[in-house]
């Protein structure tokens, strides 16, 4: 492979499957029944628990085998600056709640980029039995099959998913973004990842996804898997996408959804 870049991309696209596979199924394998929460966050329902640290433990211990000079940004802590370029952005579990109440959807999610770019993502979803993955100019996959988004349907017919933040006041306000939308749409949907919610809309389940508030390790993978699925992502207007204000959904629906979230004020609490 004489293109530099090429293979890089390709490199690190095997390393991130290797290590999302290798968490997901220590993560579904390794359940414990008696699991609880091993700590809080920013508030007393926003948890952490043993296998969260586990898991990240377990992908930053195989990417430091595999490229030793790179950094790191994980969602438990594993944050180290690498030489080489390269930073892994890592969430051990996507949608840790729902991991704990034993529901579905969570999701282990790996990005690396370069030089600010994301490069690959990769969101594994173990109890879907799905990978999504995105190489930046390649194109996204659910497993070996192309993600393409739905065509953008009238605003009245779309289906949109969000999330909701942990802090009592942004949940509030959240609350009352979402009153204002439910009567402009087909439906409101909450499922509890991320990174899950943007790989939905990159495979048609859903036709956009907004929520404030995400950290990096939300959205690195998920967001280049919709946009190589043929999403638009952003924030506010002329804003990339961010823990401000996260949005995805295909050319013709993005700008409407954007312009009425922008007037709601959905990017403030």
């Amino acid at each position: 492979m004489n293109d530099p870049l090429k293979a890089l991309k390709a490199e690190l696209l095997d390393i991130a499957l290797e290590a999302a596979h290798r968490a997901g199924a220590f993560l579904r394998e390794g359940r414990p029944d008696d699991l609880g929460v091993a700590a809080t966050k920013s508030s007393a329902v926003d948890i952490v628990t043993e296998m969260d640290i586990a898991s990240e433990k377990l992908i930053t211990d195989f990417l430091a085998e595999r490229r030793p000079d790179d950094g790191v940004l994980g969602e438990e802590g594993a944050s180290f600056e690498g030489s080489s370029g390269v930073q892994w952005v890592v969430d051990p579990i996507d949608g840790t709640v729902n991991y704990l109440y034993g529901r579905p959807d969570w999701s282990v999610s790996i990005a690396a980029r370069k030089d600010g770019e994301t490069l690959i993502g990769v969101v594994h979803a173990p109890m879907r039995g799905e990978t999504y993955r995105a190489v930046l100019g390649e194109g996204a996959f659910v497993g070996d099959v192309p993600a393409r988004v739905r065509p953008a349907p009238p605003f009245g017919q779309a289906l949109v998913g969000t999330g909701f933040g942990y802090l009592t006041e942004r949940r509030a306000q959240q609350a009352e973004i979402t009153r204002h939308l439910v009567p402009k749409v087909r439906d409101i949907r909450r499922g509890g990842s991320a990174a899950i919610d943007l790989c939905d809309v990159a495979v048609g389940r859903l036709d956009a996804y907004y929520e404030r508030g995400l950290k990096p390790w939300d959205f690195a993978a998920g967001d280049l898997v919709a946009r190589e699925a043929g999403a638009l992502t952003g924030g506010r207007p002329g804003e990339p996408l961010s823990g401000e204000l996260a949005i995805a959904a295909p050319p013709g629906l993005f700008e409407p959804l954007q312009g009425l979230l922008e007037e709601l004020g959905a990017w403030h609490d």
